[in-house]
């Protein structure tokens, strides 16, 4: 419960990559390659307009065939929901799942750099503060010891 309760900050999610809107499609996948990023955000005029994520490639991009030197704006989804530094990891998480994404851009009030709060930072969180109860887990968890040795 205290990791859940504990704000987004404590994640120190690191900062999103920001790209314009005018990027072309190819520009913004290879920037994702290179730096192995599952989203990235799209700005016009220094403003989070939306976000480009690997399923806006795969639904919007690679299933429709669209050019990939079309702008990145064509096929980002418009005005994510995003969450401040003090929200709470368990609400991040549960927005996560009821909106059924896996990145979530994190902004302040004072308008400072966005960072991205990805559940994997959210999961790795949660491993770091209780690794001897998420370690120990037996590989088949569904599984059942028969006798006190494990057999």
């Amino acid at each position: 419960e205290i990791i859940l309760n504990a704000a987004i900050r404590e994640l120190e999610p690191p900062a999103a990559a920001l790209v314009p809107e005018s990027a072309s499609i190819e520009s913004v996948i290879q920037i994702m390659l290179d730096r192995g990023l599952g989203a990235v955000l799209v700005q016009r005029e220094g403003r989070m307009v939306g976000i480009f994520t690997e399923r806006d490639v795969l639904r919007r991009v690679v299933s429709l065939a669209v050019n990939r030197e079309r702008p990145v704006s064509e096929v980002m989804t418009p005005d994510p929901e995003t969450l401040g530094p003090d929200d709470g990891i368990g609400f991040a998480l549960n927005r996560m799942v009821v909106g059924g994404f896996r990145h979530i851009p994190i902004v302040d009030e004072k308008g400072g750099a966005p960072s991205m709060l990805s559940q994997r930072d959210v999961v790795a969180f949660i491993v770091a503060r209780m690794p001897k109860r998420v370690l120990n887990l037996p590989p088949e968890p569904h599984l059942e010891a028969r006798n006190p040795e494990g057999g």
